[in-house]
């Protein structure tokens, strides 16, 4: 799963940096479902408040699973989302995408849910090649 880049956006990078916005506008248009899922755990969180909010639902497709891998597994993309959202993004097995407050309130919710314990007590047979 790669981004689709203009030629024009392309060419500015090949120039030097890029305006991130552009990337994210980027990022948006290349990778709707994980921008969808991302957008919508952010308005979730404002609208409920509480520590975080999560997606626990796996994606409708391989297509889907891989705009959260792409989106999630790359650090520039990565980081542009939580800068664009104002959240730390949190990431486990395939599928659950969770999305915390930059308050520092929270970081010890962040840090249980992103633990080697949690991370283990979240596996189950059917995620073995999600």
């Amino acid at each position: 799963m790669s981004l689709d880049v203009s030629p024009a956006l392309l060419e500015k990078a090949e120039r030097g940096e890029v305006d991130e916005a552009e990337f994210v506008d980027c990022v948006r248009s290349s990778l709707p479902y994980a921008w969808e899922m991302i957008s919508s755990l952010v308005a979730q969180l404002k609208v409920d408040g509480g520590n975080f909010a999560d997606n626990q639902t796996p994606p409708p497709d391989e297509q889907a699973r891989g705009q959260l891998l792409r989106a999630l597994a790359s650090d520039a993309i990565r980081g542009a989302l939580q800068r664009h959202f104002g959240v730390r993004l949190a990431f486990q097995n395939c599928h659950r995408v969770a999305v915390f407050p930059l308050d520092g309130s929270v970081d010890d919710t962040l840090t249980r849910f992103t633990s080697v314990r949690s991370q283990l007590l979240n596996q189950s047979p059917e995620f073995r090649d999600c």
